[in-house]
């Protein structure tokens, strides 16, 4: 299954409280169950102003469904052509 990184703004997010941020997660999960096993949440980087999620997903459109059926922006999807980390340079 192809895996994506989806790019929320969300104004001032990285200043959100443990409890706030537990509280988007579990709308997340809400919806995700709906779903089943078709899309799957890996983790998410909150920066200050956006967080990246990254999803394994057959589809871009299953994902902006996700989104919409959560309430909460994808302002960018993109599909992981490749990963490398340091031990790609061994």
């Amino acid at each position: 299954m192809p895996t994506y990184v989806i790019e929320r703004e969300i104004n001032g997010i990285g200043d959100s409280s443990a409890e706030q941020l537990k509280a988007i997660s579990q709308s997340s999960c809400n919806v995700l169950n709906k779903f089943g096993s078709d899309i799957k949440w890996n983790h998410s980087y909150v920066t200050g102003d956006k967080i990246y999620c990254v999803y394994d997903a057959p589809s871009e459109e299953l994902i902006r469904e996700h989104a919409r059926q959560g309430g909460f922006p994808a302002n960018s999807i993109s599909k992981v052509a490749s990963i490398i980390s340091p031990a790609t340079a061994e």
